[in-house]
C-alpha cells in the first residue's frame, strides 16, 4: 500500500513537471516573437540593422516616432474608429439577444422550445455558406454598412449555449420567490438573474469583443468603401505594402524605418484588447466552469 503510495506521488510529480515544462514552452513561443514586435517598433534602427544586436535585451536606441506617425494619420485613426463602433455595438447586439434567448430556453415549459434548441444546433452544425449569406445580406441593402458586419453573427451558439447552462444552474427559488411577490420575467432576469451572472457575461462578452474588434474576412467581403474599413483590414494592408506611402507622411519615411511603422501599427491594434483583459480574466475561469458544466 505504501510503495502504491510513493509511486503515485512520483507520478504526480512527474505529471506537473511535464505540464510545467510544455507551458513554459508555450509561453516563450508567444513572448518572444510579441517582444522582437515591441523592440522593432521602438527603435529608430531597421530590421538588417538590429541583426548585430541581441534582441533579447533593450535596446540601446529608442524612439516612439513610428507610434507618433500612425496616431497623426487620419486613415490610422479612422479605423480605429471604425473598430471601436463595430465592437461595441456588436457586443450591446449580441449580449442583449445571446441573453434574451438562452434566458428563454431555460423553461422546460416553454412552448416549442426543443424545436427551438433543435433548429439552433442546426444552424451550429451546418453553415449556409459564403454566397447565401452574402445574398441574404445585398438583399437586405446592407452592404457597406456596419450591420452588414455584425448582424451575421448576432448570436454565437456556443456562447448561446453556455450562457443558457449557467443560467439553469442559478437556484430555481430565487425566480419563484420574485415571481409570487409579483415580478415579471423581465424583472425577475434584471434584477436577479443578471446580478448573478457577471462571470459569464463578463466572459462571453469578452468573446464577442476579441471576435469583432479582430474580424478580417466579414469587413473585406461586405465593406467596399474604404471610410468604413476597420483596424484589422487596415493592419493587413499596411503588413503587405511595399510602400509606407499611403499610410505616414511623406518626412517620416526619411527617419522612421518601414519596419518600425509596421510593427507599431500591430502593437496598436492589440493594445484594446491587452488593457482589456485584465479587468475579467479572473471571471473567465470561473464563467466557462459554470456554464459549461450542467448539474
Amino acid at each position: 500500500m505504501k510503495s502504491r503510495s510513493i509511486k503515485r506521488n512520483i507520478d504526480n510529480t512527474t505529471f506537473n513537471w511535464v505540464v510545467v515544462i510544455l507551458l513554459i514552452l508555450v509561453v516563450a513561443a508567444v513572448l518572444i516573437p510579441l517582444w522582437y514586435v515591441v523592440i522593432v517598433s521602438l527603435t529608430p534602427l531597421s530590421v538588417n540593422q538590429l541583426q548585430g544586436y541581441n534582441l533579447l535585451l533593450p535596446p540601446n536606441q529608442w524612439s516612439l516616432e513610428a507610434y507618433k506617425q500612425l496616431l497623426g494619420q487620419d486613415a490610422f485613426i479612422r479605423a480605429l474608429l471604425n473598430s471601436c463602433i463595430i465592437t461595441i455595438s456588436g457586443v450591446t447586439i449580441n449580449m442583449i439577444l445571446t441573453t434574451l434567448t438562452a434566458y428563454a430556453l431555460t423553461f422546460k415549459d416553454l412552448p416549442g422550445r426543443n424545436i427551438f434548441l433543435s433548429l439552433i444546433l442546426f444552424t451550429f452544425l451546418f453553415n449556409a455558406g459564403i454566397i447565401p449569406t452574402y445574398l441574404v445580406v445585398q438583399n437586405l441593402n446592407l452592404l457597406n454598412t456596419y450591420p452588414a458586419v455584425i448582424l451575421p453573427g448576432a448570436i454565437s451558439v456556443y456562447n448561446l449555449f453556455v450562457m443558457k447552462t449557467f443560467f439553469q444552474n442559478l437556484p430555481t427559488g430565487l425566480r419563484e420567490s420574485a415571481i409570487m411577490d409579483g415580478a415579471n420575467e423581465l424583472q425577475v432576469l434584471w434584477h436577479i438573474v443578471l446580478p448573478l451572472s457577471r462571470p459569464i457575461l463578463l466572459t462571453i462578452a469578452m468573446f464577442y469583443a476579441v471576435g469583432h474588434w479582430n474580424e478580417f474576412f466579414l469587413p473585406i467581403l461586405y465593406l467596399s468603401d474604404s471610410n468604413l474599413m476597420p483596424l484589422p483590414v487596415l493592419l493587413r494592408n499596411i503588413l503587405t505594402a511595399a510602400s509606407m506611402n499611403d499610410y505616414v507622411g511623406q518626412d517620416a519615411l526619411s527617419t522612421t524605418p518601414q519596419d518600425a511603422l509596421k510593427m507599431a501599427a500591430v502593437i496598436l491594434t492589440m493594445l484594446p484588447m491587452l488593457f482589456i483583459y485584465p479587468w475579467i480574466q479572473r471571471y473567465f475561469t470561473k464563467g466557462v466552469l459554470i456554464g459549461g458544466i450542467k448539474e
